[in-house]
């Protein structure tokens, strides 16, 4: 498997955890599709959930003022997509340092 295959694979493990988009996982294919997919998922927790999704988004550790800016009117493009994007691009950075920066095994020689 291609290390970008790998990535999107990892990222999208990640998002559709957080998101509870398991059923649809599987038949994600591009990055596209994920954003879609997430921006269709912030979409309906802008409107039902806005509390808990802000929430997720400090969990996540996205920069605060990225998030004003993708809900600003003045936005180039709609809030969920934005948020989408915010959101990916950062479960796509935890999913590279993971896939690169394995902590190493502690020797068993300390035991008690």
């Amino acid at each position: 498997m291609k290390q970008d295959d790998q990535l999107l694979d990892n990222t999208k493990a990640l998002i559709a955890q957080e998101f509870k988009l398991v059923e649809t996982a599987d038949d994600i294919a591009t990055e596209e599709e994920l954003l879609q997919i997430l921006a269709d998922r912030m979409d309906e927790m802008l409107q039902h959930q806005v509390e808990y999704l802000f929430s997720m988004m400090y969990r996540l550790d996205i920069d605060e003022q990225k998030v004003h800016l993708a809900l600003s009117p003045l936005a180039p493009e709609p809030a969920n997509l934005g948020l989408a994007r915010l959101i990916f691009e950062r479960q796509k950075q935890r999913a590279y340092t993971k896939m690169h920066y394995k902590p190493e095994k502690i020797d068993d020689d300390l035991a008690w």
